[in-house]
């Protein structure tokens, strides 16, 4: 589904906006009163030292270990259109065509979007929306069986991957059967069940989370995939809808089967690593490139998003960082609007912070178009560079600590550039790893001076090949459009 975009607190807005102007008076105060030419790179300067210098606080859930799958820690995760992934659109086929493909890719969680039987009661197109699910414990025969998909987690296991269910606990179809045997689980108004309020869905009825017993039907529809079919997680549509006592409970259950992986598809509720998420979208940073790309805001805009982030979510909650999705695609036409800048871009995921997406034809050269949401609209996979680069990418972020997810890996410390309005440097390290990154996003090439020490030692170039030291306030020439990603010498 569609998201509303990303609001951040007012609290936050309003501690963030105070900060930024206590940066600015005190630089005033201690500088020389700077020429209009030298006044933006002063206060972006003071910016990324106010976002470095942010203390690593945390205030972890009593129960936060327990919610940590193992397995999290290093994981690359990709979402799998069942419908559109194939030329068959079916279980067998994928497990046929593209499941050992995606471990060769380095792909470690699968998270398929909804398996489910899709409600024919107020469709939406010829095939409906994965998303006005029928029945919570069944799968869609246009993709196969039960013993169909069953025989993909089994492969996927044996692979060494994990599979997690794309889950809607919103809503459901209109011909769901619960429609028919709990009316009064749902959402009414004049007793009238509705679809969800202040949206378009009209292919789905809104759930009503003051009742108690579709609470427990909900919660035990997620049990049985874990316990009786091995599923290992869930990622949660719309998960900011459902009141967060509910995810306090799911988390509590699932975990007394075994630990689970769970993804919130919200951006703005830090609760939610309090209570049961291990990642949630990074929707503020992903609006954050958009502005970038189609506006035409300068690079340095990325500080204020990491101010923000920083200053809103406990250091243990990490994002799963995305160019695109099914969503982003399939309305918003990404990663296209992205333009020439779509493998800088990616490459930012992949370094800056969070758990990396790879989308359904992401990495075959796939999505050059926007994916029709309701009809067949086959994926094809027919530029290999990109495997390529997303397989180079995976294994860095496996092999390297710096890179690992959340408090497994190291924060991301920002370097002044020459060039901010088209430029980005920052470097992670943890436990001897170091990771520098160096990203142009200018039509020209660009002589980048970072400023600072930190960075300095000896490098490979992870997609060149040499070796490199670099030195204290070094400068870098970078193509345009292009990036420079170099891993410290062991």
């Amino acid at each position: 589904f569609i998201i509303l975009p990303y609001k951040t607190k007012i609290a936050v807005q309003k501690s963030t906006l105070f900060l930024v102007g206590l940066l600015a008076l005190l630089a005033a105060c201690t500088e020389p009163t700077p020429t209009d030419d030298t006044m933006a790179d002063n206060d972006t300067v003071a910016l990324i030292d106010s976002i470095n210098g942010m203390p690593m606080t945390d205030t972890q859930a009593d129960n936060f270990d327990a919610m940590q799958p193992e397995w999290q820690k290093n994981a690359v995760i990709y979402e799998v259109n069942m419908r559109q992934g194939t030329k068959e659109g079916t279980f067998k086929a994928f497990n046929e065509q593209r499941l050992e493909k995606l471990d060769e890719l380095g792909v470690d969680i699968l998270w398929f979007m909804p398996v489910f039987p899709v409600s024919a009661t107020k469709r939406k197109g010829s095939m409906g929306s994965y998303y006005a699910v029928g029945n919570f414990k069944e799968v869609n025969p246009e993709f196969g069986t039960m013993e169909d998909f069953e025989a993909i987690i089994a492969r996927a296991h044996e692979l060494g991957m994990k599979v997690i269910l794309d889950w809607v606990p919103n809503h459901t179809g209109w011909d769901n059967e619960w429609i028919k045997t709990n009316p009064e689980w749902y959402t009414m108004e004049n007793d009238t069940i509705i679809h969800p309020k202040e949206t378009d869905w009209t292919d789905v009825a809104d759930l009503n989370y003051d009742n108690p017993d579709m609470r427990e039907a909900m919660i035990s529809s997620m049990e049985y995939w874990v316990r009786d079919k091995g599923v290992d997680g869930f990622r949660m549509d719309v998960a900011g809808k459902v009141p967060d006592d509910f995810w306090t409970t799911v988390r509590t259950r699932l975990n007394a089967i075994k630990p689970v992986f769970m993804l919130s598809e919200w951006g703005d509720n830090a609760n939610h690593f309090e209570v049961c998420f291990n990642a949630n979208y990074a929707w503020d940073l992903h609006h954050t490139m958009g502005a970038i790309a189609k506006e035409g805001k300068p690079v340095s805009t990325l500080n204020e998003y990491l101010l923000r982030d920083r200053t809103q979510f406990p250091a243990h909650g990490y994002h799963m960082s995305f160019i695109t999705n099914h969503d982003e695609n399939s309305w918003n036409d990404f990663p296209n609007v992205l333009g020439d800048n779509a493998d800088v871009f990616a490459v930012l995921t992949y370094t800056l912070q969070g758990m990396p997406l790879i989308y359904t034809g992401q990495e075959g050269g796939g999505l050059g178009k926007k994916i029709l949401f309701f009809e067949k609209d086959e994926i094809t996979y027919d530029d290999m560079t990109q495997f390529e680069f997303y397989k180079t990418l995976n294994e860095l972020h496996h092999n390297n600590k710096a890179l690992y997810n959340g408090l497994y890996g190291g924060r991301a410390t920002i370097i002044p550039v020459s060039d901010p309005d088209h430029t980005y440097a920052y470097y992670r390290e943890k436990d001897g790893h170091k990771v520098l990154t160096v990203l142009n996003f200018s039509d020209d090439a660009v002589d980048v001076q970072l400023s600072g020490d930190g960075f300095a030692g000896d490098y490979d170039d992870v997609f060149g090949g040499q070796s490199m030291t670099v030195a204290a306030n070094a400068t870098m020439n970078l193509p345009a459009h292009s990036y420079k990603v170099l891993e410290m010498r062991q």
